[in-house]
């Protein structure tokens, strides 16, 4: 299975939403049209959603980690929701939750984040 990725842009806040397997064949595609998306966008915050992604390999932490030191350098939060059993257990292998901020769905993400009325699927 390949990756798919979605970008949507709620207020100023970047949703991504990744559905398949994120892979090294995956990652350098991933990150320029990620960064772009930050740099078109007026968007402050990123909400990662990884409910449907079940399989992530380490280069995938690197993209993810990559894009988190681009939002926080500008002094703004990326959140990661929905995440699926199989890439949980990834992050917490890896630590990535010591620094990035895990909640549940999406649409308490954007609460956090100040988006009222999440509804975008």
């Amino acid at each position: 299975m390949s990756l798919r990725v979605e970008f949507v842009t709620k207020e100023n806040v970047l949703v991504v939403r990744f559905e398949g397997e994120l892979d090294h064949h995956e990652t350098s595609k991933l990150r320029e049209s990620w960064r772009g998306q930050l740099q078109q966008n007026d968007v402050d915050h990123v909400v990662v959603n990884l409910e449907k992604l079940n399989f992530m390999d380490s280069s995938g932490l690197g993209v993810m980690l990559g894009r988190y030191k681009e939002v926080q350098a500008s002094g703004n939060e990326m959140i990661i929701c929905s995440i699926s059993p199989e890439v949980r257990r990834l992050f917490d292998l890896s630590g990535m939750f010591k620094i990035m901020r895990l909640v549940d769905s999406e649409s308490y993400a954007l609460e956090l984040l100040g988006v009222a009325s999440c509804e975008m699927r």
